[in-house]
């Protein structure tokens, strides 16, 4: 935190993001200040949130992929093992989670769980280490966890609720999937009720599955920061913040890896459910 700025200013700059959209006064271009950011409104890009979700996914892809191609017989040793031991891991919790057959499920359950772990494992780094070497250059906002952004929690909430709705009617049919809706729990003369309790279930899925991530993802950056504005209260503050930020972060190790298996988990679930044939 620079001397000139007070705890406040460090804590939003730290929670703005590197924003490009559309200003009246300045055309497209990236925000700078908190009017340009609600100017731009609903069809402006993160691009920070974009950029490192999207490289954090193809870094997923090239290793994965470079195990595969370059893979051996007989007792796999290091990163070879690693990948083996977590793909074991995610085919157990299909066939546990999952009483159908699909092709799908496994590899995007392996997609969801390392591609949300990798974005929240962001969170383990210094939080002004990355933006500021980009201020550096002149970029003014960089938030580097990608899952402390609602937009790219609820893009993968909505990307596994268009595939709920898929299977659904797939299997169920149109007049199956609406009779679940509309004659579940209660009798049949009472579907108003139903279709409310029903809908309001239904629509529940991918909120609660966004908000349970951006919640947690985001609780955990707003600590880190409130850490490391202890390092600008002198040198007996800052060591008792270094002692408290290696606690939480170890702590967090947890909370990241078990916010990427619940979303993996509660996607299986919900693709399940969404896959009986209606009786």
């Amino acid at each position: 935190m620079s001397a000139s700025g007070t705890s406040a200013e460090y804590i939003k700059h730290h929670l703005t993001n590197l924003t490009f959209g559309h200003t009246e006064q300045h055309g497209w271009g990236i925000a700078h200040s908190a009017e340009e950011l609600a100017e731009m409104g609903f069809w402006s890009i993160n691009l920070d949130s974009m950029g490192f979700s999207i490289g954090l996914g193809v870094l997923f892809l090239w290793s994965f992929r470079k195990v595969a191609k370059t893979a051996t017989t007989g007792v796999p040793a290091g990163w070879q093992n690693f990948v083996e031991m977590l793909c074991e891991f995610i085919d157990e919790s299909v066939r546990g989670s999952f009483s159908g057959r699909n092709n799908l499920i496994a590899p995007l359950s392996l997609t969801i769980f390392v591609w949300v772990f990798l974005m929240n494992f962001m969170d383990l780094l210094a939080v002004d280490h990355i933006p500021g070497l980009a201020s550096l250059i002149g970029v003014p906002y960089l938030k580097i966890v990608p899952s402390t952004d609602p937009n790219i929690t609820f893009g993968l909430s909505l990307s596994v609720f268009a595939l709920v709705l898929y299977y659904s009617f797939k299997f169920k049919g149109a007049s199956g999937f609406f009779a679940e809706l509309a004659f579940h729990p209660f009798p049949k003369f009472m579907m108003p009720i139903n279709l409310l309790l029903e809908g309001v279930t239904l629509i529940a899925k991918p909120i609660s599955l966004a908000l349970r991530l951006f919640g947690n993802m985001y609780a955990g950056e707003m600590i880190f920061i409130l850490i490391a504005l202890m390092y600008s209260g002198g040198w007996v503050l800052g060591l008792f913040g270094g002692f408290l930020q290696l606690g939480w972060a170890i702590f967090h190790i947890l909370i990241i890896t078990l916010q990427a298996f619940i979303f993996m988990t509660l996607t299986i679930v919900y693709l399940d459910m969404a896959s009986q044939e209606s009786h």
